[in-house]
C-alpha cells in the first residue's frame, strides 16, 4: 500500500527533494486512472457525481488566470465526508495522485491538476451546519461559498470575518486551506485566530475530528493551525467551524488623494491613530492602476474628475454612527491640516461605497485584458512597498515601454500587489528582468514571497527566499507524519 503521504502534491514535493524542471514539478511513479477506478468511483458516489466529459473538465483543469493546465481525467464531486474518505482510501490503494479543489480562483496554480491528478471538489459539500448566535459561531461544510455564507450570516445580523473581491465563487475550506487574507485583515486579522475547529480527511481515508467551538482549548498541540494554509498537502478540510462577529450597522468611506508615497504612509498612520478601533480596511493605489481599470472594463469611470499619483481608501466600521461620523472627519481635517491628502471624498450611501470599491477591487478583472500578466502577491515593510514598484518601472522603460507596472494592496497589514503587463510578444524577455530579482529582493527586505496567494505550483522553486533550511527541513517532518 502506497504511504500516505505521497497522494497529495503540492508545495511540499519541493521539500521532499522532488527534481524540479522547466516546465514545473516532475511527474513521480503514480498510477494512471483506469475504467476500473471510474466505476469503482460511480459505485461510491453515484453517476452524477464523477465527471468525466471534456467540457466539464475544462473548467477544473484550468486556473482562474488561464496559466496553468492540467490533464485530469475525472473530477469526483463527493457529498459528505464519508464520501471523501472513501475516495481517498481507493486513490491511496491504486497510487493516485489527487489534487483538491474549491472554488478554483487561486492566483498560484495551487487548485488544478500538474498532469492528470484526480481532482477531488468540494463544491457539493457547500451547506451551512449551524450558527450559534449566543457565541457567535458558525459551521459549515467546505465547499460553501463565502458569499453565500455572509447573506446568510447577514439576515441573523453576523459577518464572516474575511472579504475577498472572489467572495462569489471561492470556498471556505479553499480560503482556510489557503489563509487567505483580503480587504479587511486589519480589523479580524487573518484566519488562523478566526477558525476554531475543522474536519480533515487524510490521504489514507482517517477522519481528524477537530470540529471544536471552543476559544479556549488548550491540551496539547494544536493540529488544526497546520491545516491552515497548507494548500491541501496534509489533507482534505471538509468542515470548519469559524468565530463570526456581529454585523455593524455604522460604516464609512472615504478615498484619498496623495502625491507622494510618504503621504500615503502618513495617512496610514494616521488613520491607526485617529480612528483606531474603528477602522476596518486601508487600502490603496496608483493612478496607472486606476486609468487600467476605467480603460479596460466597460462601465468603470474615474471616481473624481482630478487624478492623483496615489489613492487609498480608509473604510470605518462602528456601532455609533454620529461618533463614528465624527472621527472620520476629524482624522480628514488633521489630514488636510497635515498636508497629508490633497484631496478625496467621502462616500454619501452604498452607491457611492459600491463605487468606490469598484475601483479597487476592479483591478484584477481590468489586468485580465492585458495580454500577459505577471501577478507579485509580496508582504514587505510598509515603508518599502512602493519602492519595488518604482525599481521595476525603471527597469522595464528603457527597453520594454509597452510594458506596464502596476502597484496595489492592503497598506494595513504591508502586502504588495505588483503586477506586470506586456505583450505576449515581450513575455520571455520581461520574465527575465523580474525574476528572480523580484523575489530576491523581497528576501533581501526579509519579506515573504507570499502574503495571502500561497505556493502552488507558482512559486514552489523560490520558496527558500521566504524559510530558511531549517525551516524547510522541519516542513519536510511534518508533511512525513501526514
Amino acid at each position: 500500500m502506497m504511504a500516505r503521504r505521497e497522494i497529495f502534491r503540492g508545495f511540499t514535493n519541493m521539500l521532499r527533494g522532488v527534481r524540479m524542471h522547466s516546465g514545473g514539478i516532475a511527474r513521480k511513479q503514480f498510477a494512471k486512472i483506469e475504467e476500473s477506478d471510474i466505476s469503482t468511483f460511480r459505485k461510491l458516489l453515484g453517476e452524477k457525481s464523477v465527471i468525466t466529459n471534456d467540457d466539464s473538465l475544462e473548467f477544473h483543469n484550468n486556473d482562474w488566470m488561464k496559466q496553468y493546465r492540467g490533464n485530469s481525467k475525472v473530477v469526483l464531486k463527493p457529498k459528505s465526508t464519508e464520501e471523501v474518505s472513501s475516495i481517498l482510501k481507493h486513490c491511496n490503494a491504486r497510487k493516485l495522485a489527487v489534487v483538491p479543489q474549491g472554488g478554483n480562483t487561486g492566483l498560484v496554480g495551487g487548485s488544478v491538476p500538474v498532469f492528470d491528478e484526480v481532482v477531488l471538489s468540494l463544491s457539493s459539500m457547500n451547506k451551512v451546519l449551524s450558527l450559534d448566535e449566543y457565541s457567535g459561531v458558525v459551521e459549515c461544510e467546505a465547499g460553501c461559498i463565502l458569499q453565500n455564507l455572509e447573506e446568510h450570516l447577514a439576515k441573523h445580523g453576523f459577518v464572516v470575518p474575511l472579504d475577498l473581491g472572489s467572495r462569489g465563487s471561492c470556498q471556505l475550506g479553499g480560503n482556510v486551506s489557503t489563509n487567505a487574507g483580503g480587504l479587511r485583515l486589519i480589523r479580524f486579522g487573518s484566519l488562523r485566530a478566526s477558525v476554531l475547529g475543522i474536519e480533515a480527511v487524510m490521504a489514507d481515508g482517517t477522519v481528524l475530528d477537530s470540529l471544536k467551538t471552543l476559544r479556549k482549548d488548550n491540551t496539547g498541540y494544536d493540529i488544526k493551525q497546520l491545516f491552515i494554509g497548507s494548500e491541501g498537502t496534509l489533507g482534505v478540510i471538509t468542515k470548519v467551524a469559524i468565530s463570526v462577529p456581529r454585523k455593524l450597522e455604522s460604516v464609512h468611506l472615504a478615498m484619498l488623494g496623495c502625491n507622494n508615497f510618504q503621504q500615503v504612509l502618513e495617512a496610514v498612520a494616521a488613520a491607526k491613530f485617529k480612528l483606531a478601533e474603528i477602522v476596518s480596511a486601508i487600502e490603496f493605489f496608483d493612478q496607472q492602476c486606476s486609468d487600467l481599470v476605467v480603460r479596460n472594463l466597460p462601465g468603470m469611470s474615474h471616481v473624481l474628475e482630478t487624478s492623483s499619483p496615489f489613492w487609498v481608501l480608509v473604510e470605518t466600521t462602528g456601532s455609533e454612527d454620529s461618533h463614528d461620523s465624527d472621527k472620520l472627519y476629524n482624522f480628514l481635517n488633521y489630514c488636510m491640516e497635515k498636508q497629508v491628502v490633497e484631496g478625496g471624498t467621502v462616500a454619501e450611501g452604498g452607491t457611492q461605497m459600491r463605487k468606490l470599491w469598484g475601483m479597487r477591487e476592479n483591478i484584477p478583472m481590468a489586468l485580465l485584458k492585458e495580454e500577459e500578466v505577471f501577478k507579485y502577491d509580496l508582504s514587505v515593510p510598509t515603508s518599502e512597498m512602493y519602492n519595488l514598484v518604482e525599481i521595476v518601472r525603471e527597469r522595464l522603460k528603457e527597453r520594454y515601454p509597452q510594458a506596464g507596472v502596476f502597484g496595489y494592496g492592503h497598506l494595513g497589514d504591508g502586502n504588495l500587489h505588483l503586477n506586470v503587463t506586456c505583450p505576449t510578444a515581450d513575455k520571455e524577455a520581461v520574465e527575465s528582468i523580474l525574476e528572480p530579482f523580484v523575489y530576491e529582493w523581497t528576501a533581501e527586505k526579509r519579506g515573504s514571497i507570499s502574503a495571502e496567494h500561497g505556493i502552488g505550483q507558482m512559486k514552489i522553486s523560490k520558496l527558500y527566499l521566504s524559510k530558511p533550511p531549517e525551516l524547510i527541513a522541519l516542513m519536510r517532518q511534518i508533511k512525513g507524519v501526514f
